[in-house]
């Protein structure tokens, strides 16, 4: 005690009496030293053995380094097979492949709906035979995939055991992961087909069929990192991530399944942002969570116990300014992963805040990786920072507050009745626009962004994806298959599919003899829509908590004055339709814009998701709006606001306003005015300056045709 009262007087002496108060990261405080004292309350445990804080081997990296993966698609199975194959030579030791979303959303590149994001986001897979074109040359019996798929995860999971079958490789010989996490879609990523239900039976489908069929396959990765991405807290993340795998092990349960054959193919992936300790504790506590979890529920297969995750370092930390500063964002994140006792690391490339990422971005994010392995001597200790005063107390009082956000997912009755509560979406929303409003005070320090701000920066190059191109040519294919097959077998595995949505037979299982037929992936989603149809989110927005959070900010009273003067001008609010054209269902975006707006005094109209560009346009002039705001994460907004545009013309709706916002490379900016977008607001826009903007925009085409008419 006398050590701590002689630290504080020297520290009071050195920084006055307010280096005594904690401070608050991420919603944790965080105090200015940390003594034994902080860890009285916390158990040791060793690494290999329950609750498996310090890690769920013994010799953790010193036995076996963590797997280096690149989650990556481009555009085509053979382009991505290119780039699999090189980074594979140069080092990467496992497949992550990132699909478009078409696929995703279990549609064919043919479909009228999917114009612009075909190959867009990933690789886009129609059939077998582009499965089978994207491994070409990569054996799969030894290669171990992992597929972040959740919505059309039936077809996907299908077309992957049938390629495997058509190279020599049976089921019980793949190794890999399938994402296969559908609740967190409906909390924020959204590329979900069915509804909840008929979503839940899907998941105990694989869960049961790999466990039978492919015992060396995970059959589940419950996944945080898109919560992260939506704005959680480490403690939202973890407790809602969690909890997710809890309800996946009960349905899986009450299907009969017994826990210890299924549990040890659970995996986990975890999101690793700018938090550094925060996130490395996350780690650790998210062993503890799991293991108490299995304990509970009976498991006696020690691998049962185990949460083994994949990290991914923050896309959300990223900045289109000054990108150069992510390398070191990443490098930091992928450091904290690792000594946060991850099983496989993705890390993220610089420029992936503007576009995705060219071959010469994605080697330096793979190095990244490879120098943290080979250079820092990371790998020659078990949990380097095991019995730091300041990790083991965070790890606890992470854990703690965890817990109590999983009590109360579980007084709601479980995960999926939280999420049709709107509980835990709603509290991710209101971090986000607290986080948003505490980065424009300039609260939350970006080098490079809010503080520290370079005159002037170099910008990369990007990578641009012909659209276009990419469509005809997988239509192309499809023709190719459809002519090729024999259409009765395809429509009588089609009909036994359709039978077992509607009965309990297992999903997965009729879905590869559909496979086997060549069915697309369009036909095999399409067929258990017709039993269970496609699920249609509603929209609410949060309201008040960006307000709140600045309110007596000068910006923010200086945009509610102008919406005030507007309002009294016009006679009414100004109207604003928040939409999202496509397939692209990331959303934060658009819903902070949502709520921000409203909280200005705008009226604000939120679109559904996957809208066409003719349903916004028709939705906006029975609205009466005066702008229409479009969020693009995935690139879509070179083929699809043009198209919108077009339309508001043929339909004599010039008048309205269209402003662009989110992942909009500046190479596209030329291209998007001259189409007619009066705006583009890009990553970390302060929101009450892009509200004023597009205010002057609405003013400025009210003048204009004005005079016009006179």
């Amino acid at each position: 005690m006398n050590d701590v009262n002689n630290w504080k007087q020297l520290a009071e002496k050195e920084a006055g009496s307010d280096v005594h108060t904690p401070r608050m990261r991420d919603g944790i405080p965080i105090k200015p030293l940390y003594t034994s004292a902080d860890t009285a309350g916390t158990t040791e445990s060793m690494p290999g053995f329950a609750p498996f804080a310090r890690g769920i081997r013994a010799s953790m990296y010193r036995g076996r380094p963590w797997t280096v993966r690149q989650y990556a698609g481009f555009s085509t199975a053979e382009e991505s097979n290119a780039f699999y194959r090189e980074n594979l030579r140069l080092g990467q030791k496992g497949l992550s492949v990132a699909f478009d979303l078409p696929t995703h959303r279990g549609y064919d590149s043919d479909h009228e709906r999917v114009v612009g994001d075909v190959g867009k986001a990933g690789v886009a897979i129609d059939s077998v035979e582009d499965m089978k074109i994207l491994f070409d040359g990569i054996p799969l019996g030894d290669m171990s995939v992992s597929m972040t798929m959740n919505g059309a995860v039936i077809p996907t999971l299908a077309f992957y055991v049938v390629a495997g079958e058509e190279q020599g490789v049976p089921a019980n010989k793949l190794t890999g992961t399938i994402q296969n996490d559908i609740l967190k879609e409906f909390m924020v990523r959204n590329t979900y087909i069915y509804p909840p239900t008929p979503s839940m039976r899907i998941v105990g489908d694989i869960i049961s069929y790999t466990a039978e069929h492919m015992p060396r396959f995970n059959s589940i990765s419950i996944s945080g990192y898109h919560m992260g991405e939506a704005g959680a807290t480490v403690v939202q993340e973890l407790a809602y991530t969690i909890a997710d795998g809890l309800a996946y092990v009960d349905a899986a349960l009450a299907r009969g399944l017994e826990l210890d054959a299924f549990a040890p193919r659970l995996s986990f992936f975890f999101g690793i942002g700018m938090n550094f300790f925060a996130e490395i504790a996350k780690l650790r506590a998210a062993r503890v969570l799991w293991a108490e979890a299995m304990a509970e529920r009976g498991a006696t297969d020690p691998r049962s116990l185990m949460l083994r995750t994949h990290c991914q370092t923050s896309g959300v930390s990223l900045t289109e300014q000054d990108p150069w500063n992510n390398i070191v964002r990443t490098t930091l994140e992928g450091l904290a992963a690792t000594l946060g006792g991850t099983q496989s690391l993705h890390t993220n490339s610089f420029d992936e805040a503007i576009a995705l990422p060219t071959p010469f971005s994605a080697r330096i994010a793979r190095n990244t990786q490879l120098v943290l392995q080979h250079e820092t001597g990371i790998a020659d200790v078990v949990d380097p920072l095991g019995g730091s005063y300041y990790v083991e107390s965070l790890t606890h009082e992470i854990a703690e507050a965890a817990r109590v956000l999983i009590a109360e997912v579980h007084a709601l009755g479980g995960m999926p009745e939280a999420i049709a509560a709107g509980l835990p979406k709603a509290r991710i929303e209101e971090t986000a626009a607290r986080r948003q409003a505490a980065f424009e005070r300039g609260d939350d320090v970006v080098v490079g962004v809010n503080k520290y701000v370079a005159e002037s920066t170099e910008t990369p190059e990007v990578l641009t994806i012909d659209n276009a191109r990419v469509r005809e040519a997988q239509i192309a294919r499809l023709g190719a298959v459809r002519s090729a097959r024999d259409d009765a077998a395809v429509a009588d595995a089609l009909q036994k599919l359709e039978q077992a949505a509607q009965t309990d037979g297992n999903l997965l299982a009729a879905a590869v003899v559909c496979a086997r037929q060549r069915a697309t992936l369009g036909e095999i989603s399409e067929a258990m829509a017709q039993v269970y149809g496609r699920y249609v989110a509603s929209a609410r927005p949060i309201a008040g908590v960006y307000g709140e959070a600045r309110r007596g900010d000068d910006d923010f009273a200086r945009a509610q004055s102008q919406v005030a003067d507007f309002a009294r001008a016009q006679g009414r609010q100004p109207r604003i339709l928040v939409a999202k054209l496509g397939q692209d269902g990331h959303d934060r975006g658009a819903r902070l814009i949502s709520s921000s707006f409203a909280d200005m005094g705008f009226h604000v109209d939120v679109g559904a998701l996957f809208a066409t560009p003719a349903e916004l346009v028709r939705r906006a002039i029975d609205g009466d709006v005066h702008a229409i705001g479009v969020s693009s994460q995935a690139a879509g907004h070179t083929t699809l606001m043009p198209q919108l545009i077009d339309l508001l013309r043929a339909e004599g709706a010039e008048d309205i306003v269209v402003v662009l916002g989110g992942v909009i490379p500046k190479e596209d900016y030329a291209a998007m005015h001259a189409a007619g977008v009066s705006a583009i607001f890009g990553p970390a826009t302060n929101i009450c300056d892009a509200a004023c903007d597009i205010l002057d925009e609405i003013t400025k085409r009210q003048a204009g045709e004005q005079a016009q008419l006179f």
